[in-house]
C-alpha cells in the first residue's frame, strides 16, 4: 500500500495493482523502460501496457512528464511493432507525444546478415498536457561558437518564405559555445559503460546511469518525485536519487529489488543522503548543481 506517498522507497508488486493504492496527480515524472516484449526473460513475468498506462495517467501531475524508453522483438523475420502500439496508447488515454528521441548505441549485440545492425531504441517522451519543466542539457559544441547569429527565413504552409522571429530578437547576438543537444542521445553500453556498479549486471537489461541521468535533469526539478514502475536493476532510482529528486521504484521480482536495488543504492548513500560524486566529474562550475554527473560517455 502506497497511499501515503512515502518516497525513496522501493515496492514489490505488481505495479498496476500498487498504483491504484496511489493518490491522484501525485508523481512529477515517470521514466522507465517496459519489457520488450520477450528479447529478455523477467523471472517469468509480464505485463499489460495498456492497464499500465492507464495508471501512470491517473497518478502523473498535470504538466509531468514519461519517458518511455523501449524496443521490439523480431518474431519470424518481422519487428513485433510493439513501441507503437503502447505510443499509440499513450495519445488515445490522453498525453501527448512531446517528442520521440533515438536512444543511439556504439555497437551491436551481435552481427545481422539480412537487415542493418540495430544499434537504437526509442525513448517516447509523453506530457500530461503542456510540459511544466524543461531543463534544457547544452553540451553540444557549437561549430560557429562566436560568430554573429544569422538571420534565417521560415518556410510557410504554401512555400513562401518569411523570416524567422526568433532571429530578429537576437540581433547582433553571438552563438554561445555550446548549444542544446539535439534528440539523438549516444552512449556507450555493455560492462564498464553503462554503470561502475558490478551488480547492476545480474539484471539480464539495463540502460546506461547517464541516460537516466539525463532525463531525470531534463523533465524535472529538485525535490520533484520520479516514479520508476519497472524499476529492474535500479539506476532510475540511483540517478534521482543523485540528483536531488526522489523516487519510488517499484518491480514485481522481490530478487530485482533486494538482491539489486537495495545494495546498489546504499553504496550511494541510500536512505540518509545522497554521496556526491568528485567535482572533476562534473561538467562545468556553472552547471554542477543540475549536472552532478558525467560518467563512462
Amino acid at each position: 500500500m502506497v497511499s501515503r506517498i512515502k518516497t525513496n522507497v522501493f515496492y514489490t508488486g505488481d505495479n498496476v495493482k500498487l498504483m491504484k493504492t496511489m493518490p491522484l496527480d501525485c508523481v512529477d515524472m515517470v521514466c522507465t523502460s517496459p519489457p520488450y516484449g520477450a528479447i529478455r526473460e523477467y523471472k517469468g513475468y509480464s505485463f499489460n501496457y495498456k492497464e499500465t498506462i492507464y495508471q501512470l495517467s491517473r497518478v502523473l501531475k498535470s504538466g509531468g512528464i514519461v519517458v518511455w524508453i523501449v524496443g521490439d522483438e523480431t518474431v519470424d523475420g518481422s519487428e513485433s511493432g510493439e513501441s507503437f502500439k503502447q505510443a499509440l496508447w499513450f495519445m488515445k488515454m490522453g498525453f501527448y507525444l512531446h517528442d520521440t528521441m533515438i536512444y543511439l548505441k556504439d555497437g551491436f549485440r551481435f552481427p545481422e546478415t539480412v537487415r542493418y545492425h540495430q544499434v537504437f531504441e526509442y525513448m517516447f517522451v509523453f506530457s500530461k498536457d503542456k510540459p511544466k519543466t524543461f531543463n534544457p542539457i547544452k553540451d553540444r559544441r557549437c561549430a560557429y561558437a562566436g560568430s554573429l547569429a544569422a538571420a534565417r527565413n521560415h518556410r510557410n504552409k504554401d512555400g513562401t518564405l518569411t523570416g524567422n522571429s526568433a532571429y530578429k530578437k537576437q540581433n547582433n547576438k553571438r552563438r554561445s559555445d555550446y548549444g542544446t543537444r539535439y534528440n539523438v542521445w549516444e552512449y556507450s553500453t555493455g560492462g564498464c559503460h553503462s554503470s561502475q556498479d558490478k551488480i547492476a549486471f545480474d539484471h539480464p537489461a539495463i540502460f546506461p546511469e547517464q541516460l537516466a541521468h539525463d532525463h531525470i535533469v531534463s523533465w524535472s526539478n529538485h525535490g520533484d518525485l520520479v516514479l520508476d514502475p519497472f524499476v529492474g536493476s535500479g539506476t532510475v532510482a540511483k540517478m534521482a536519487w543523485l540528483s536531488g529528486r526522489q523516487f519510488i521504484g517499484m518491480d514485481v521480482s522481490k530478487e530485482y529489488i533486494d538482491g539489486i536495488c537495495v545494495p546498489r543504492l546504499k553504496m550511494c548513500g541510500w536512505p540518509k543522503a545522497p554521496h556526491q560524486p568528485p567535482k572533476d566529474l562534473c561538467r562545468s562550475k556553472k552547471v554542477e548543481k543540475d549536472y552532478p554527473l558525467k560518467i563512462f560517455r
